[in-house]
């Protein structure tokens, strides 16, 4: 079970700071994980401008230019964020019992170290 997932809120915990043109502080929504390459995506985080060739649309237009977007940064740069005081914390596991349908199986759930708050 991954520590970080799609959609959790994480907030960057290293590198420079806001004040020092960085996004260390910022808090976004994770858009998309790379477990092979221990890397995300945070929206908000991170913006590259891209520079993209000059081309024509099928309807005649222009495309190309200058594109800002977000690049993937190293999963340990970031923590979860907790619900519950909207400040980082570790990630830890807690089994709990849920039953469904007559049958009761061990679920594995992902609690905030701080506020033991379930995520």
């Amino acid at each position: 079970m991954a520590k970080i997932k799609k959609g959790d809120l994480v907030q960057v915990i290293t590198g420079a700071s806001e004040a020092r043109g960085g996004d260390k502080g910022k808090q976004g929504e994770v858009i998309e994980v790379i477990a092979e390459r221990n890397r995300i995506l945070v929206e908000g985080v991170n913006y590259v401008t891209k520079h993209t060739r000059v081309g024509q649309s099928q309807r005649g237009g222009k495309t190309g230019g200058k594109e800002t977007m977000e690049a993937p940064i190293h999963i340990s740069n970031v923590a979860l964020v907790d619900p519950k005081t909207k400040k980082p914390t570790r990630v830890g596991y807690k089994t709990t019992t849920v039953e469904k349908r007559g049958v009761t199986k061990q679920v594995r759930v992902r609690i905030a170290k701080k506020s033991g708050e379930e995520l």
